[in-house]
């Protein structure tokens, strides 16, 4: 309800004030006049035959109740005074009016299958107050958002560390939605493991296991959302239903402080490599990171992180066997230029570096959900979300706090919200 007192200084023109009442997206209406005195009048003019509709006034037409309600003053020397908009039910719609009172529009939503009557108040450039009433009835919703999933990753075999996402079409923030949503959303992984999802921000899920996926698994995500109410004009969409395997369990662990790479493939280990990881001032994210993917040929320039060219640490190089572990640049690749460093001393901006050989068997050893683990750097600890997956980084209980189930809070900004640099990190 919104109301603007008369303004003392009244403007003398001709009287008349024309309202122009809409109901976007039709209305059926029937007017007359209605209202109470005035100290200035001895009764409001009746505004009826100046309301007009941009709907189907015959008989059986409906409001869309999901379109908004508009009230104009088509004169400019008239303005709108005051508005109420209530249903049967006695529930009120709620509203602005412009501070020139030249236009009232409701803020909240029509409810559906309702009788709303609607009372303007108005006055002309003498000050004479109108009243008008309109009545109309409201249908069902015509328009309604669907809330579409999309899992992820795409079918086929990946290493045990590959989280599995879930993208909406819409953004979910009330944590009762939410729950409908997440209950909504099945996982069932052979051998059986416990697991859980955790909002990363109002429009994407990650789940994981407690501990990595066992060796072999299979994994199935499905969707019983479709046609589910989620809120007032949301329901469920469909959801296309994924199934992926894992592989060997692969974890390769970086010791920053010893410079080597220690490679296990289901706990035994398979290689230790000599690297480099990075300097002072460029020090490699400690933690667990995920294999993101991998490209046999990358062009790795320091302008793409913010260093000057012709700066001591500026750089263009090519690179091969080049595998991403963060979206920002950071890789296990080929660094022939630091061979005689590898093993000893760490020279590169942030990458582990290692011999064109050992870079090659290691391209061809792990696949896209294998682990890259990096302990004893002077780096900070890389973050769970937003520039890879980070997931396994959040320890058990943390993560099944960012369930809806379980009343948790989103942990991150989206990925792709990180700008994906181009590689540049040596």
């Amino acid at each position: 309800m919104s109301h603007i007192v008369p303004p003392s200084a009244r403007r003398r023109v001709i009287a008349g004030c024309t309202v122009l009442v809409i109901a976007l997206g039709a209305g059926a209406a029937g007017c007359d006049g209605a209202g109470d005195g005035d100290p200035l009048a001895a009764a409001p003019y009746d505004a009826a035959g100046q309301v007009f509709f941009n709907g189907p006034t015959g008989a059986g037409g409906k409001a869309d109740p999901d379109k908004p309600l508009e009230v104009v003053a088509e004169d400019p020397d008239g303005r709108i005074t005051d508005v109420t908009a209530h249903d049967a039910a006695g529930r009120y719609v709620g509203g602005e009016l412009s501070a020139d009172g030249t236009r009232w529009h409701s803020t909240s939503p029509l409810a559906a299958g309702a009788r709303y009557t609607v009372r303007v108040s108005t006055e002309n450039g003498d000050g004479a107050p109108g009243r008008t009433v309109l009545v109309f009835e409201t249908g069902r919703p015509t328009t309604e958002k669907r809330l579409d999933v999309v899992f992820g990753p795409e079918a086929g075999t990946y290493g045990v560390g590959r989280p599995l996402t879930a993208e909406l079409s819409e953004p979910v923030r009330d944590p009762a939605q939410r729950a409908v949503v997440e209950n909504a959303l099945k996982v069932r992984s052979t051998p059986v493991t416990e697991g859980a999802w955790h909002w990363v921000d109002d429009e994407e899920l990650h789940y994981r296991p407690r501990e990595y996926w066992p060796t072999g698994a299979t994994v199935e995500a499905h969707s019983t959302l479709e046609g589910i109410k989620i809120g007032d004009r949301m329901r469920g969409g469909r959801a296309e239903p994924l199934r992926f395997t894992t592989g060997d369990r692969v974890i390769a662990v970086t010791d920053a402080a010893a410079h080597t790479m220690t490679v296990y493939r289901n706990g035994e280990e398979v290689r230790r490599i000599p690297v480099t990881t990075g300097k002072p001032g460029f020090e490699t994210r400690n933690g667990v990171k995920v294999v993101l993917g991998k490209e046999r040929f990358v062009r790795m320039r320091s302008s793409t992180v913010g260093i000057a060219e012709g700066s001591p640490d500026s750089y263009d190089l090519p690179v091969h066997f080049a595998t991403r572990v963060t979206w920002s640049g950071e890789y296990v690749h080929a660094a022939p230029w630091s061979v005689g460093s590898q093993g000893s001393a760490n020279v590169s901006h942030g990458c582990v570096g290692m011999s064109t050989d050992n870079a090659e068997w290691f391209f061809h050893t792990v696949r896209e959900g294998d682990l890259v683990e990096v302990v004893n750097s002077q780096g900070d600890t890389m973050t769970p979300f937003g520039n890879g997956f980070g997931d396994w980084n959040l320890d058990w209980d943390k993560w099944r706090a960012g369930s809806a189930l379980t009343g948790g809070e989103p942990a991150g900004p989206r990925p792709q919200d990180v700008a994906r640099l181009r590689p540049a990190a040596v």
